[in-house]
């Protein structure tokens, strides 16, 4: 890259995937007609819309992120056996297991080569200590449900994972008893304050045991739906903007849920350059635009505890904010990133040190040496990982050789608008 070449300019950023998968399940469970706003368009969201569709959910597009749905035909068809594609999204497949426990249907769970090699034993433990039925390959896809009553639970989960939780929490939505699921640390919250936001029997708090989250029967409430703006997408270009010299950004919309910012902490630590304005709420969910300006003595910080859940998408890129850092930045306490699209404690240490940058891995994280020149012609391997590629593409841009990624592509599956909009505000 011509170190001449700065980011400038404004951007609105996509809309939240998290919330785009739940916005498409409760708004089918209404059984009812609502219009859902700014919806993403990425291949994991479309995963799950096309699932209720074979379970007899009408929509409508009326412009490209806006759409009216119709639940009233949903659930129809009793005693019949589905197989459904959740393609590579993690999120389709553990929150519909939770949801299809207890339907009067048996559906079978496939996704695609990545999707098929990660684990669902944290799902599948708790689904049938609650009486589900299902069957999978070693723990892995394909899952068999065959739908069921199902019984209530205190589950106390070894892991802070909205996945866990939303997926017990869909599960003791058919229950007329309360389940609860218990978590050390505060995992995001967008399922519950959905459904607190569509009327629904939950409740949340914290006791003696941790964060709690409490669900019973339900009947929800059919409103329309608005989404706010992806913070894990935002974070490409707000780390881009404080490592670029000269930049400037100011990305709008940007979903600040207090459980998914802890990228703005590591910005505190770091002494980033950055402030938000514009705040409102939509839907429940906190929203805000963002300005990031270069920052050019970024301070080492460190990543642990109950700050992980908070950021667990955006560690690929706050390892490249590290590498540009004054000092030894720490990341620990993440092991479950060994359980994403890729082992990305592995992966992310193997490719610095590609580039000479220092970087040691640890069993629940890695260590990064700050203050690395990035000059080497370099490939790196992306392992169908979409926030690697993303992460790399911005490491090109500091890079005064020439950086190849290879599986490039797999970043349509989350984020297909991430070219465009970075391409928009290079300017030399």
């Amino acid at each position: 890259m011509d170190n001449k070449t700065k980011l400038k300019g404004e951007i609105t950023i996509p809309p939240d995937k998290s919330i785009s998968h739940r916005s498409i399940i409760f708004g089918a469970l209404t059984k009812g007609k609502i219009k859902i706003k700014n919806l993403s368009v990425c291949e994991d969201v479309i995963s799950t819309l096309n699932i209720f569709k074979q379970l007899g959910l009408k929509f409508e597009y009326t412009s490209q992120r806006n759409l009216n749905i119709d639940a009233t035909a949903l659930f129809k068809n009793k005693n019949e056996e589905y197989t459904f594609d959740c393609g590579n999204s993690g999120t389709t497949t553990r929150l519909l297991s939770g949801l299809f426990s207890w339907q009067d249907f048996t559906s079978v769970l496939t996704g695609d080569e990545s999707l098929s090699k990660r684990p669902m034993k944290r799902i599948i433990e708790p689904l049938r200590l609650m009486g589900a039925e299902i069957d999978s390959n070693d723990y892995k896809l394909p899952l068999k449900i065959k739908g069921r009553e199902l019984n209530t639970i205190e589950y106390h989960s070894p892991i802070a994972s909205a996945q866990v939780k939303s997926c017990i929490l869909l599960a003791g939505l058919g229950i007329d008893d309360i389940t609860t699921v218990y978590e050390k640390n505060l995992s995001r919250n967008h399922t519950e304050l959905m459904l607190e936001y569509l009327d629904a029997n939950v409740s949340t708090g914290k006791d003696n045991n941790g964060y709690f989250s409490q669900i019973k029967k339900s009947q929800l409430m059919p409103k329309d739906i608005e989404i706010t703006g992806d913070i894990s997408s935002a974070a490409f270009f707000m780390v881009a903007a404080a490592i670029i010299p000269n930049s400037s950004v100011v990305i709008k919309n940007v979903g600040i849920n207090p459980t998914r910012t802890g990228i703005l902490d590591v910005f505190n630590q770091a002494k980033i350059d950055y402030k938000i304005f514009n705040e409102k709420t939509v839907c429940s969910e906190a929203t805000a635009d963002i300005e990031v300006n270069y920052t050019e003595n970024i301070k080492p910080f460190e990543i642990k505890g109950d700050l992980v859940p908070r950021l667990i998408d955006e560690i690929p890129i706050l390892s490249l904010l590290a590498t540009q850092a004054d000092g030894i930045s720490i990341i620990k306490d993440a092991k479950d990133l060994r359980n994403k699209e890729s082992d990305r404690i592995k992966t992310i240490v193997n490719a610095y040190k590609k580039l000479n940058i220092e970087a040691k891995e640890y069993d629940d994280g890695f260590l990064i040496e700050g203050k690395s020149e990035i000059n080497k012609d370099v490939t790196l391997e992306t392992y169908l990982d979409h926030r690697l590629a993303m992460t790399y593409h911005v490491l090109s841009l500091l890079n005064k050789k020439e950086t190849k990624i290879n599986g490039f592509e797999c970043v349509n599956t989350s984020f297909p608008e991430f070219l465009d909009l970075m391409n928009k505000l290079i300017v030399k």
